[in-house]
């Protein structure tokens, strides 16, 4: 069975740089309408961390559900 992920992102941290949506390969993340970093599709999420690594401001997390 496949692991699934949650993606954590701290709003008033996130500046809305775009890092983590343009190194996603599954396009988890986008920015909604106040320019910050949303996980619209968390379903797709592999659990690389990509995201969380090249976040500037410590923002985003991702964590296995159990």
């Amino acid at each position: 069975m496949a692991k699934k992920f949650n993606i954590e992102i701290v709003e008033k941290w996130c500046k809305g740089c775009g890092l983590c949506i343009a190194i996603c390969p599954r396009k988890v993340l986008e920015l909604n309408d106040q320019v910050k970093s949303v996980a619209v599709r968390p379903e797709d999420c592999i659990g690389c961390r990509q995201c969380e690594n090249i976040c500037p401001d410590m923002a985003v997390t991702v964590k296995e559900r159990e």
